[in-house]
């Protein structure tokens, strides 16, 4: 009789099957809630999370997956790695959930002012408003303060906190969470393995703050503060330790493959086994590097990369165990048991007890439960799994190894197979009328008509807009009201008529607000949409919808991901109506919004059946429509919004190529069905652009508007050195904290781009929409925008004055 293997998971979602914990977070950043409460509510989501991996039968529960905001500021907390703009303000007090050390350090000033922006040492005094301020840039204590930069893990939609890094600094075990969680999960008889992420991964992911020195230099400090962590995690009881390091997937200088192997050297533990814990893709070129570390176990992502299972398991030393992620962590698909088995039969051949099993990454971006979802066609909802379900899977595919004549275990095997083969064979995930179209596509779909020098002297000479045009993203405040309004409509509790009154006035209301800021180009502020994504995709054929399948984007921000489960068509105008009554209100021009075709293909849980690109093309042809419908309408001024174009980039260098091919031509098709005249926005947020740029650039929108507040304007570089040819609004202020910009702030971020890019070309806007602010603090804010740009504008103004008579005199 075959032996039980070891399951396990990397993480789980820790938002709650309700949102409980973004509820609890804006409830304690409001002071509706105290601290004590907001702690009560993790300790019970972080409790409710382990039993359910324990109900489902794993044999290792992750902790320290749970994170007030995110898991890469708690481990910067951990570490001591807090910006002193942040720490300084902090608060000497202990939370009642997660202590902290009270050591004199020496680091901080804690009459309220900075002493630099940097200290050589780590500050011992952090709590937990430090963590929200870091995010945020205000808390319920402490004063107001910059925000850190945030961008995107991987080719994901989950947001991260960039570390801050400087020449000299010093880590300190600091911030004890992740030990508080593996000691209170042990404590309640859980067999705990705690998750953190790994020191290269941790300085690759960080961004030095000043030029002169290589992050990478910070190694030899780092360490010292993990093996502090990792004793504290030995002396809690834990056996094992999950250590990530997901940059082992991507194309990694030499200083930083031979980096690892000085690394773990030095963080092996007498008392805790390490497993090293890689995703997202293959180690390729890195697997010599991982294979040969001293720790007892790997884990690989054979979901996105199935092929590199057989030469892992050829290379692997006989002493450490394999773990294998067969669940895909990154969709809601029904895993394949069979297709599964296939890949994991010959593994448990040639290793034995030594092959673990689990998901392919964190679920984390994974909705929690499907069984909460009622209103799914039967068929459909066969087809899915959440996070819950994926454990099951996890467990099942165990069973069938371990017992494979377990009749439970059969009868599920069989269920697998039924469902696999009716999803190929049904009607519902193919359209002929659209796969003609895509095969119809020709060269001449994806160009606009003329150059940008042609286009954009038309559309001045229509739009008459000033220098230094003011503008925003595309969405308002998302008010109590309008998602009251939402909801009753919804809900068959007002009829349409009454809901379109109420959402034109809410429209009106925005309009009026604009003029009267006096922003030059307008927008109608989005109140019918819930969310921009899921409000298109909610009108377009191939999409299906959940009540609860929410997954985390950041800190409290959460979304319902559509489902893209077959061919995609626009049986209707979408945008057409709103739009047309917004421009009718103002005779300035109003944007129509749209979501782009790459953000609709990664912000959804996609089809796995076909090739992405060909998903793309169709919904770029659906988009194209109501492109053409909303100049026809009027509208002089239509954005394209692709935040996610960067997020969709391939790890490898290998592959990215032939992603930007597809993805900037989806982004032309949709775009370029119109004329001159028409100018085409698009908009990009949080994202790192370097590497893109001539693809963005390829694009070929007339005006592009990008993150650069938050993030010191250090995206604005590659726009700075790749000499962007199009018109680009510089964000000037950070729609993600609720401080309002003062208007000299961004005054000098504008006078930055304009060094190197024309005065003429620069738009002044928002980094993002403000969907998730408050009017109060959004009116101040924009007001403070507009005289910034109409300060620009007398300055340049004089300037162009002095220039006149310095030349006739």
């Amino acid at each position: 009789m075959n032996q039980t293997l070891t399951t396990h998971n990397l993480g789980f979602p820790r938002i709650g099957a309700d949102r409980e914990l973004k509820k609890a977070l804006e409830a304690y950043w409001r002071g509706d809630i105290t601290q004590a409460q907001l702690e009560q509510t993790g300790r019970k989501l972080r409790q409710t999370h382990w039993q359910w991996q324990a109900d489902a039968g794993l044999s290792l529960i992750p902790t320290g997956d749970f994170a007030w905001y995110d898991q890469v500021l708690t481990l910067s907390a951990t570490l001591g790695n807090i910006p002193l703009r942040h720490r300084s303000l902090s608060h000497h007090k202990g939370t009642a959930d997660h202590g902290h050390s009270h050591q004199e350090s020496g680091c901080c000033n804690h009459t309220g002012t900075e002493v630099s922006e940097f200290a050589s040492e780590p500050c011992q005094d952090i709590d937990l408003d430090t963590l929200f301020r870091v995010a945020r840039g205000r808390a319920p204590s402490g004063q107001a303060t910059t925000a850190s930069d945030m961008t995107k893990w991987f080719d994901t939609n989950y947001h991260y906190l960039v570390p801050e890094f400087h020449a000299g600094q010093q880590f300190q075990l600091s911030w004890t969470q992740i030990i508080d969680d593996t000691r209170e999960a042990i404590a309640l008889g859980y067999k705990a393995k705690p998750v953190i992420l790994g020191p290269l991964s941790y300085l690759w992911l960080g961004r030095e703050k000043h030029s002169g020195f290589d992050r990478l230099d910070l190694l030899d400090s780092l360490i010292p503060a993990y093996q502090q962590l990792l004793t504290a995690l030995a002396d809690t009881g834990a056996t094992w330790v999950q250590i990530d390091e997901p940059i082992l997937v991507l194309d990694l200088p030499g200083p930083w493959q031979r980096a690892f192997e000085e690394a773990y050297n030095r963080l092996q533990q007498r008392q805790l086994n390490i497993l090293l814990a890689t995703y997202f893709g293959a180690l390729g070129d890195n697997l010599t590097t991982a294979i040969n570390l001293p720790v007892a176990g790997l884990h690989i992502d054979a979901v996105r990369a199935p092929e590199q299972l057989l030469p892992v398991i050829d290379r692997l030393p006989a002493h450490k165990i394999l773990s294998v992620g067969v669940v895909d962590g990154r969709n809601i698909w029904r895993n394949d048991l069979a297709k599964s088995l296939s890949l994991l039969k010959p593994a448990q051949e040639r290793l034995g007890q030594r092959l673990w099993i689990a998901p392919s990454c964190s679920l984390l971006h994974s909705p929690v439960n499907l069984e909460r979802e009622t209103q799914l066609p039967a068929d459909l909802k066969s087809w899915l799994a959440f996070a819950r379900q994926k454990l099951d899977e996890v467990a099942v595919l165990e069973t069938l190894l371990s017992r494979p004549f377990d009749s439970i275990a059969q009868q599920a095997l069989a269920h697998s197979n039924a469902i696999a083969e009716c999803r190929a064979q049904s009607p519902k995930t193919h359209n002929p009328e659209v796969r003609a179209r895509l095969n119809a596509i020709t060269e001449a779909l994806w160009n606009r008509q003329s150059p940008f020098a042609q286009r954009i002297a038309k559309q001045q000479a229509l739009l008459q807009l000033p220098l230094f045009p003011t503008t925003t993203i595309g969405s308002f405040p998302q008010t109590d009201d309008i998602r009251k309004t939402r909801s009753e409509f919804k809900q068959g509790q007002i009829n349409s008529a009454e809901y379109e009154n109420r959402i034109r006035q809410e429209i009106a209301d925005c309009i009026a607000k604009q003029e009267a800021i006096g922003l030059d180009v307008l927008v109608h502020g989005e109140a019918e949409r819930n969310d921009m994504v899921e409000y298109f995709g909610e009108q377009l054929d191939g999409y299906t919808f959940t009540q609860h399948g929410w997954v985390q984007s950041y800190g409290s921000r959460c979304v319902k991901p559509p489902i893209i489960y077959g061919d995609v068509a626009r049986p209707a105008p979408i945008t057409l109506s709103w739009a047309r009554y917004a421009q009718s209100l103002s005779n300035k021009p109003v944007k129509g919004m749209l979501t782009g075709p790459i953000t609709m293909l990664f912000w959804s849980f996609v089809r796995d059946d076909q090739p992405r690109s060909t998903t793309a093309l169709q919904i770029a042809l659906a988009l194209r429509d109501e492109v053409v419908d909303l100049e026809a309408a009027g509208i002089q001024v239509i954005q394209i919004d692709e935040p996610a174009i960067r997020e969709g980039l391939p790890l490898r260098d290998k592959d990215r190529r032939a992603y930007l091919d597809w993805a900037v031509k989806a982004f032309r098709i949709t775009a370029s069905g119109v004329q001159d005249e028409t100018q085409i926005h698009t908009h990009m947020c949080y994202s790192e652009f370097n590497d893109i740029i001539q693809a963005i650039a390829a694009l070929d929108a007339d005006v592009i508007t990008i993150e650069t507040s938050r993030s010191d304007g250090e995206l604005l570089q590659a726009f700075e050195q790749f000499n962007y040819p199009n018109d680009i609004g510089p964000g000037v202020y950070d729609i993600h904290s609720p401080n309002v910009p003062d208007v000299n702030s961004m005054v000098q971020l504008i006078k930055r781009a304009a060094r190197q890019l024309p005065t003429e070309r620069l738009w002044v806007n928002p980094d993002c929409g403000l969907k998730t602010r408050r009017w109060p603090e959004t009116e101040a804010a924009l007001v403070n925008m507009v005289k910034a740009a109409r300060e620009l504008r007398e300055e340049f103004v004089r300037e162009q004055e002095r220039d006149r008579v310095i030349a006739a005199n």
